[in-house]
């Protein structure tokens, strides 16, 4: 290709799409430049592997620390495994460009993305997802984009409320909605909301600012891009699907059976009837030869194969045609009725919050647990380092699908749930300063049948009010499917099961409280939702999650009023920034002796909050007692209870606080003459004083006999 550049303003700031010049041996390779963030896009397509008989598509994101000009954190000064954000990021990529594809396309299809340069503000992910489709558009690749991904936030002003498009992060920080948005010329196929309580209206109204600002400029930027590189023109391929002879014969084998299976209402009767017709019609028709030759093996193999696929196909038409036609799901449910839910908190005795939810055949235990502030995560990227107070971790285990698979770590899929949960709870807690707790919910998964990030964060917020966090409303989520008839008529379905997702058209996830929406994840395999569609989406998925918010008031109407036994009491004090050496003392000693002392925890942070936790109640108030005093200032006229800590012939030290001490002279130990100090005190009395000097140094001095005189005067 030859070297090209297109450029555009888009959201205030230059965006430039340029290709032919780097990674000349890649199918497609675009160097995006916005502002000062560049990201390098590359695209591979290559021959089907052998024996494939699906799209092995592969997105890859990776921030290099150098954009920035940083050094990756750790022992290992090199770039180790992908982040959660680079993770969700390959989510985001992926999900809007893979239905856009011809179906039985199974050629490789490699896309890598490489933030090259960050300027620190402007968050680089919606910049590769523009890169990754941009490269894609200029190879030969059958792809029916391109695909544009912008940001939109919402920010106050002194005229109301405005949108951003692709904001800073200065102006995310003041923003409650953060909202991604992937769209081609036909609609939106993919959307990310974090939200605090935004209206449907609003929310509407966001989507259509991010179509007209951001997403049709870009469009037509790659569009220009790809005209004017010289692209090859589009080779589609040989498609891996079943011939229509083979259709054919499976649908006159077994259609009206399988529309009678498909009807069964418990899933695993259903799926055993269907099981047996796929291996009858396999049997009966497609039968894999004992002799003969193997070219003649070979020829029945492959049509075997194909009979598969098109038992598949044909099943999925089945189940469009019932769900569209007939308003006839796979449980026997109506299209807009939500399965059986059960709930109960405080299922386990010692976590500090719990929560059991079922909904159908998806079930979730989900755990609270309250810490300080040595529980927040640091997360340290391209974008400046800051600590999350509240997350979620989401697991998905093989035996909750009646499986026994791999066992590992967390993969992009338990990745993208557990943030689509952890930001649907954000938007109803409470602030840092109401409750300075760090949050740390887990949901784990052990029965699923369809949408267990929804029953994550109806479990989380039941988990979260068991352990007494003082959230502001009551959040549920629920997701609405989409089916298509052959004659074009569509049918939406509220509580997918697992089968009407792998079916269906549509995962639309929506979360939110009575007020509005506090997330959104849509998973689109049709071609594009519109606008007005969307619209009647969120008015099925409000009815929906209203419905479980009433479910879950009939459990538990409120947060607790008080957090369990087993939680660390958090106790906050303020002292001045100027006193925070003296708190922490030579080496620690101070804060250390305090925290030995007490049994409390205690954290300082740069502006002069200290918390202090406790299991102990008794223990806090302690240590909140010795943190006031070493913070307070000392006046003239001050009473301490002060403990001898030496004895000198002119008087005797004492400790007013922990690092503060105050000098008594012989003549202020008491109403007479006082010989030798000893006679009156001993190291490790305490006796009561009073302030009588504070010096410019700062040295303190203290009187006993002033009390003692003052005790006399008030009884006379």
């Amino acid at each position: 290709m030859k070297k090209t550049m297109v450029e555009r303003e888009v959201g205030g700031r230059m965006l430039r799409f340029e290709t032919g010049r780097v990674a000349k041996l890649a199918s497609g390779a675009v160097i995006v430049t916005y502002g000062e963030t560049v990201v390098l896009a590359t695209c591979m397509r290559a021959d089907p592997r052998p024996g494939l008989d699906f799209f092995p598509m592969q997105c890859d994101y990776r921030e290099k620390i150098s954009a920035g000009g940083k050094f990756p954190g750790g022992f290992r000064k090199r770039e180790g495994p992908p982040s959660e954000k680079e993770v969700l990021t390959m989510r985001m990529m992926d999900r809007p460009m893979r239905p856009l594809f011809p179906d039985g396309f199974i050629d490789e299809v490699q896309m890598q993305a490489w933030v090259m340069s960050h300027d620190g503000q402007n968050d680089a992910d919606v910049v590769a997802c523009c890169g990754a489709s941009a490269a894609l558009h200029i190879t030969d690749a059958p792809f029916e984009g391109p695909v544009a991904t912008v940001r939109v936030a919402r920010i106050y002003t002194d005229d109301g409320p405005q949108f951003v498009l692709n904001p800073s992060q200065s102006q995310v920080e003041f923003s409650d909605l953060d909202l991604v948005l992937s769209g081609h010329k036909d609609g939106i196929n993919m959307i990310e909301v974090g939200a605090a309580e935004i209206t449907e209206e609003d929310m509407v109204a966001a989507m259509k600012f991010g179509i007209e600002e951001g997403i049709t400029p870009i469009l037509e930027l790659m569009e220009e891009l790809r005209e004017k590189c010289d692209a090859p023109e589009k080779r589609l391929g040989e498609l891996a699907l079943p011939s229509d002879e083979v259709f054919n014969t499976v649908k006159d084998a077994i259609y009206d059976e399988l529309v009678e299976a498909r009807k069964i209402h418990g899933k695993h009767d259903r799926n055993s009837t269907v099981d047996a017709l796929r291996e009858k019609v396999l049997h009966e028709h497609f039968a894999l030869p004992e002799g003969g030759s193997y070219p003649e093996y070979k020829a029945a193999e492959d049509r075997h194969k194909q009979a598969k696929e098109a038992f598949r196909k044909l099943e999925k038409k089945i189940t469009h045609m019932l769900v569209a036609e007939e308003g006839i799901r796979a449980d026997g449910r109506g299209l807009k009725e939500i399965r059986a839910i059960e709930m109960e908190p405080s299922i386990f005795p010692r976590t500090h919050g719990s929560a059991f939810f079922q909904r159908g055949e998806t079930q979730s235990l989900v755990t609270c647990v309250l810490g300080t502030t040595k529980a927040e995560q640091i997360v340290d990227g391209l974008m400046p380092e800051y600590a999350k107070k509240f997350y979620l971790h989401y697991n998905f285990p093989p035996f909750c699908t009646g499986e026994a698979g791999r066992i590992m770590g967390p993969g992009r899929r338990e990745v993208g749930h557990g943030s689509l949960a952890e930001r649907s709870l954000l938007g109803i807690l409470p602030s840092g300063e109401d409750f300075p707790y760090t949050i740390r919910l887990v949901s784990d998964i052990t029965e699923s049948n369809g949408s267990s990030s929804m029953a994550s964060v109806c479990g989380g917020c039941l988990a979260l009010m068991d352990a007494g966090v003082p959230i502001v409303n009551i959040c549920a989520g629920i997701s609405v499917g989409r089916f298509t008839s052959a004659a074009g008529k569509v049918s939406h379905v509220t509580d997918i099961l697992g089968e009407e997702d792998f079916f269906g058209e549509m995962d639309f996830k929506v979360s939110g409280t009575v007020d509005g929406i506090t997330g959104i994840q849509l998973d689109l395999k049709a071609r594009g939702l519109s606008i007005e569609e969307i619209e009647t989406i969120f008015e099925q998925a409000k009815v929906g999650r209203l419905e479980i918010i009433e479910q879950i008031k009939s459990v538990l109407e409120a947060p607790r009023d008080d957090i369990s036994k087993y939680a660390p009491r958090i106790i906050t004090v303020k002292i001045d920034p100027d006193k925070i050496g003296k708190l922490i003392g030579p080496g620690g000693k101070t804060i250390r002796s305090i925290q030995e002392r007490t049994g409390a925890t205690v954290d300082v942070e740069e502006d002069g909050t200290v918390f202090i936790a406790s299991v102990d109640a008794d223990g806090g108030l302690q240590a909140k007692a010795e943190v006031e005093a070493l913070g307070a200032e000392i006046k003239v006229g001050s009473i301490y209870d002060a403990k001898i800590v030496s004895t000198k012939d002119f008087g005797c030290f004492v400790e007013l606080a922990p690092g503060t001490d105050a000098m008594c002279h012989i003549s202020e130990l008491d109403n007479g003459y006082v010989e030798n100090v000893n006679d009156v005190v001993s190291v490790g009395d305490v006796i009561k004083v009073k302030v009588i000097n504070v010096d410019d140094n700062g040295r303190i001095k203290v009187s006993r006999k002033a009390l003692m005189q003052e005790e006399v005067a008030s009884e006379s």
